[in-house]
C-alpha cells in the first residue's frame, strides 16, 4: 500500500508529465502535399503556411494549452507557392513567455511566388530574328493565373537567371549620343541592324550614382543616330529631376545605355522575350539546357510575406528561422517606368526650383517626392521578432525590408543573393508625401526602425538589374546596430546609413555599424563608398569595418569618384574610428558639424579589425560566398595632393557672382578661394571635391562652360635647390594662357616641359633663385593654368624678374614658349598669360 505522501508525489510527477507532454503538443507541422483531413500533427500536416497560422491563431484566441511555452509551426522539405501575399497579424503574435516560431524542419523549405513554364518546343523562323538563331530558340505559352495571363520581368532557368532580351550586355554597353531636356529625348548611336521600336520597348540608362528605366514611346531613324522619345510620367520626372541625371561629358565619356524587352535584341543564349499580346514566352538555351526537362519559373506575387501589425498592436515575439524565400516580381517599372534618386527610391515628382532655397535648407536647388521598391519580405510594426537563417535569392526587388514601427527586431545568419534591388532595407526613408531632404521629426516614436540588430548577414550579387541599389540600406532610424556582416559583389555601395541630406537634427541617433567586411563593390556605379552617410544623427558610429576592392566601373562618370568611407551631406554628430581600407581615399562632403574621424586607414593596427565579417557561428555562410570573377579588375588610389582648381566661363552672365558663391558654398568649398578674370570665375579646392563641382555645375547650369584643372604635367619645388628652406608660410599667384590651334606645337611643349630639367636646367636655377616655393603647371584640354608659390609677404612683380638675372637661357625658353601660347578667350591682341585676382 502506498502512504498518502508517495501518492502525492506520484499524482505531481504525473501532472509534470502531462505538462510537458501539452508544452511538446505546441507543436504543429506544414507539409508541401495536402493531407485529407489534415490536423497539424507530424502525421496529418497542414498544407500550407496559412493553414498553420490560422490553427495558432485560434490557440491564442482560446487560450490553449498547447500554447503554453511556445507555438511552433515546423514546416518541412519542399516547394510552397502561396496564391497571395501571406499576411502575420498582431494576432499571430506571441509573448516573451510564449513566442509563435515557424522554422524549417529541414534545409528546403521554400516559398515561392513564382509559376512554372512547360510545353516548350522549338520557336521555328521569326522574321525579325536571323536564321541560324531562329533555329536555336524555344517558345511555350506564357502562364496565365486565375484564366488571365500576366506580365512579369524575371525569369530563372534551372535555378539560374536568365536576361530579358537587350541590346547589350553589362560590359558591353555603348553611349548615348546627347540629351535635350526641353523635348525630352535621347539621341543614341544607331548600332542596330534593321532597328524597329515595339511596344514594350525600354530604355536603359546609367546616370551617375543611380539608374532610369524608361518605356520607349517612339523613334526617330536617321543613318547614324535614334532620337527616342519616352512615356510619361518618367519623360517629365527624367527632364525635370537635377540629380541625378545623364552624363554629357568630352573627358570620360557620355551615359552609358541599353535597349530591352524587344524580340529583335533576343540574341544571346540566356536571354528570353515575352511577347505581351501573343503570349508567347520565347528563350534562348544556354549550352547544356533541355527544354524537355528544364525547371523555368516566372514570378507573380511582389511580396511573399507581410509581417504587419499596427503602431497600437504590432506583431511581437515572432520568429522566423530557416525558410527560403525566391521568385518576387516588381511591375512598378513595366507600367510607370523607373527613374531612381538614390539607394533605389523612385521620383513621384521631382523638380528642379527656378530660386533655391527652403526652411530647412536655404541652398537647395530642387524638390523630390519618393516612391520605395517592393520587398518579397515586408516587416511593418513589428517588437521582438526575430528572422534568422534564411536565404532570400531570386528575387525582383528588395529581399527583406523592415518598413517602420520595427522595435528590437533581429535579423541575424540570412543569406542574401540574386536580387534585382537592395538586399535589407531598414527604416523610413521618406513617405511618398514628405519631400526627400526634410528631416524626420516624429511626433509619434513608435513609427521609426528603433533597436534592430542587423548581424552576421552575407550579402552578395545583389542589385542585378538596378544598380544604383544597395547592400544594407539604413534611412531615419535609431539604436540599430549593423555588425559583423559580409558584402561583396555589389554594383554600388555596400552599406547606406542615413537620409534627407540634412544637418538639422532630427529622429536619427546612436547608430552602430562595426565589424563588417565589405568588399567587391562599385561595380558599375561610381559617387560610392563602402559605408556611406548621410544627415545628422547624433551618437551614431562607424568603428571596425574592413573595406576594400572597389571594382573599375567601365560606366562611371567620373573615373577616380570612389570611396572606402563616404560622409555626404548632413553628416553630423558620429564618429567614425579604427576603420581599415588599403588607402586614404575618403570623402566628406558638405559635413554639418561633429563628424569625428580618428585612425582610419592602412595604419589601423590588425588586432583592432581582426573580428570584422561573420562571428564563429555563422562561418558555414563563408561557403556560399562567391569567388573573386577571373576578369575582376580594382582600384588602386594614388592621392592627388596638388590644388585643384575649377573654372567657370560665363560671357553671357547666366549666373549672377552671388549665386557661383552660394553654389560653391552648398558643394561644401572654401568660397574664400574666389579668383575672377572678366568674364572667368576660378575656385581653388581639392581634388575630389572638384570633381563633385564638375557633376554638380552640370547638373544646374548645363548651359555653362567649366573645366576642372586636375591634369598636372610640369612640377617645381624647393627641393631643387640647392640652398635655402622651404618657406613657413606662402603666399601664390595663379595665371592662364592657352596653346596655339597647332597639335604639332602643342606636342612641342609639353616635351620641352618634359625634358627641362636636363635640356634647360637653367629655367630651375631661376626658379630657386626668385625664391619660387612651388611651380605647377595644369593643363585642361587648349587652356593652361599656372600656379606659383612664394614665401609670404614677398611681392610676385618683385621677385619674378630674378629668374632670369645673369641667366640669359631663362629668356630664351620664355622666348620660344611664348611661340607656342596665346591668350584666352577675352584677352587683348597683345596678352597671353593674364593674371586670377580674388
Amino acid at each position: 500500500m502506498m502512504d498518502t505522501k508517495t501518492k502525492l508525489l506520484l499524482v505531481a510527477l504525473i501532472g509534470l508529465f502531462v505538462f510537458f507532454e501539452r508544452v511538446k503538443a505546441g507543436d504543429m507541422y506544414v507539409a508541401a502535399s495536402a493531407v485529407e483531413y489534415a490536423d497539424g500533427s507530424r502525421e496529418k500536416p497542414f498544407g500550407s503556411l496559412e493553414a498553420a497560422l490560422r490553427e495558432a491563431r485560434e490557440w491564442r484566441r482560446l487560450h490553449d494549452p498547447r500554447m503554453v511555452g511556445g507555438i511552433t509551426i515546423w514546416v518541412g522539405d519542399g516547394l510552397y507557392k502561396p496564391s497571395q501575399t501571406i499576411l502575420i497579424r498582431p494576432e499571430d503574435s506571441g509573448t516573451a513567455d510564449s513566442p509563435t516560431r515557424i522554422k524549417a524542419l529541414g534545409k528546403s523549405a521554400v516559398f515561392s511566388g513564382g509559376l512554372s513554364v512547360h510545353g516548350w518546343k522549338p520557336a521555328g523562323k521569326l522574321s525579325v530574328i536571323a536564321a541560324d538563331i531562329s533555329k536555336k530558340l524555344f517558345v511555350a505559352d506564357a502562364p496565365h493565373l486565375a484564366g488571365r495571363y500576366f506580365a512579369f520581368r524575371q525569369m530563372w532557368v534551372n535555378d539560374k537567371k536568365a536576361v530579358r532580351a537587350e541590346s547589350h550586355n553589362d560590359k558591353e554597353l555603348p553611349r548615348i549620343v546627347n540629351w535635350d531636356f526641353n523635348k525630352g529625348t535621347a539621341t543614341i548611336p544607331n548600332v542596330f541592324p534593321q532597328f524597329n521600336v515595339q511596344p514594350g520597348m525600354e530604355f536603359f540608362i546609367h546616370q551617375w550614382w543611380a539608374i532610369a528605366q524608361l518605356r520607349v514611346q517612339d523613334a526617330k531613324v536617321f543613318r547614324d543616330s535614334i532620337v527616342l522619345s519616352f512615356h510619361e510620367p518618367e519623360r517629365q520626372l527624367q527632364n525635370e529631376h537635377p540629380w541625378p541625371k545623364p552624363w554629357l561629358s568630352k573627358e570620360h565619356g557620355n551615359s552609358a545605355f541599353r535597349l530591352v524587352n524587344a524580340l529583335q535584341f533576343l540574341d544571346q543564349p540566356g536571354e528570353w522575350f515575352l511577347d505581351e499580346d501573343s503570349h508567347k514566352l520565347y528563350y534562348y538555351p544556354r549550352e547544356g539546357e533541355d527544354m524537355q526537362t528544364a525547371t523555368v519559373v516566372v514570378p507573380h506575387l511582389e511580396t511573399l510575406v507581410q509581417v504587419n501589425g499596427t503602431l497600437e498592436q504590432p506583431v511581437a515575439h515572432l520568429e522566423i528561422n530557416g525558410l527560403q524565400f525566391q521568385h518576387s516580381t516588381w511591375l512598378r517599372p513595366h507600367t510607370r517606368g523607373h527613374v531612381a534618386l538614390q539607394a533605389g527610391m523612385y521620383f513621384v515628382d521631382a523638380y528642379k526650383l527656378q530660386k533655391p532655397g527652403t526652411p530647412d535648407k536655404k541652398g537647395l536647388e530642387n524638390q523630390a517626392w519618393l516612391g520605395r521598391p517592393a520587398a518579397a519580405v515586408l516587416f511593418k510594426n513589428t517588437r521582438n521578432t526575430s528572422l534568422v537563417n534564411c536565404v532570400f535569392q531570386h528575387l525582383a526587388s528588395t529581399g527583406l525590408d523592415y518598413q517602420e514601427g520595427n522595435f528590437q527586431d533581429t535579423v541575424q545568419g540570412n543569406l542574401f543573393q540574386d536580387i534585382a534591388g537592395s538586399g535589407l532595407l531598414l527604416g523610413t526613408f521618406s513617405d511618398e508625401e514628405m519631400e526627400a531632404h526634410l528631416p524626420l521629426i516624429a511626433s509619434d516614436q513608435r513609427r521609426l526602425t528603433d533597436g534592430t540588430y542587423v548581424a552576421n548577414n552575407v550579402v552578395q550579387a545583389v542589385g542585378n538589374e538596378d544598380w544604383g541599389t544597395v547592400g544594407i540600406g539604413a534611412g531615419f532610424v535609431r539604436n540599430v546596430q549593423i555588425v559583423h556582416n559580409e558584402l561583396l559583389d555589389l554594383p554600388y555601395s555596400g552599406i547606406s546609413l542615413g537620409w534627407g541630406w540634412t544637418p538639422t537634427v532630427n529622429s536619427m541617433k546612436n547608430n552602430r555599424v562595426q565589424h563588417n567586411r565589405i568588399t567587391r563593390y562599385g561595380r558599375f556605379m561610381y559617387d560610392v563608398a563602402g559605408i556611406y552617410t548621410l544627415s545628422a544623427q547624433p551618437g551614431t558610429k562607424i568603428q571596425y569595418n574592413v573595406i576594400d576592392s572597389i571594382y573599375v566601373s567601365p560606366y562611371a562618370h567620373i573615373p577616380d569618384h570612389w570611396f572606402y568611407l563616404y560622409t555626404d551631406e548632413g553628416s553630423a554628430y558620429m564618429t567614425v574610428s579604427d576603420n581599415w581600407f588599403p588607402s586614404n581615399k575618403i570623402l566628406q562632403n558638405a559635413n554639418g558639424p561633429s563628424v569625428d574621424w580618428k585612425n582610419n586607414g592602412p595604419q589601423v593596427e590588425p588586432q583592432l579589425v581582426s573580428e570584422a565579417g561573420l562571428q564563429p557561428a555563422y562561418q558555414h555562410l563563408h561557403k556560399s560566398k562567391h569567388p573573386i570573377a577571373a576578369h575582376a579588375v580594382f582600384n588602386a588610389y594614388i592621392p592627388f595632393t596638388k590644388p585643384v582648381f575649377f573654372q567657370i566661363y560665363d560671357p553671357k552672365q547666366l549666373v549672377k557672382k552671388e549665386d557661383v558663391e552660394a553654389f560653391f558654398v552648398r558643394q561644401g568649398a572654401d568660397a574664400t578661394k574666389v579668383f575672377r578674370w572678366k568674364d572667368y570665375t576660378l575656385l581653388q579646392t581639392t581634388d575630389e571635391l572638384g570633381k563633385k563641382l564638375a557633376g554638380a555645375w552640370l547638373a544646374n547650369y548645363p548651359e555653362v562652360e567649366y573645366k576642372v584643372f586636375n591634369s598636372l604635367f610640369y612640377s617645381f619645388d624647393r627641393t631643387r635647390c640647392a640652398v635655402g628652406e622651404a618657406a613657413k608660410e606662402t603666399d601664390y599667384v595663379l595665371l592662364t594662357a592657352q596653346l596655339v590651334d597647332d597639335k604639332a606645337k602643342q606636342e612641342a611643349y609639353l616635351k620641352a616641359h618634359e625634358e627641362q630639367y636636363q635640356q634647360w636646367p637653367e629655367v630651375a636655377k631661376g626658379f630657386c633663385q626668385a625664391g619660387f616655393e612651388e611651380v605647377l603647371l595644369y593643363r585642361n584640354d587648349r587652356q593652361l593654368m599656372l600656379y606659383i608659390s612664394f614665401p609670404k609677404g614677398k611681392k610676385f612683380e618683385e621677385i619674378d624678374p630674378l629668374t632670369a638675372k645673369d641667366n640669359p637661357r631663362v629668356d630664351e625658353w620664355n622666348k620660344l614658349m611664348g611661340s607656342y601660347q596665346q591668350g584666352i578667350e577675352g584677352t587683348a591682341a597683345n596678352e597671353t598669360w593674364i593674371f586670377y585676382k580674388k
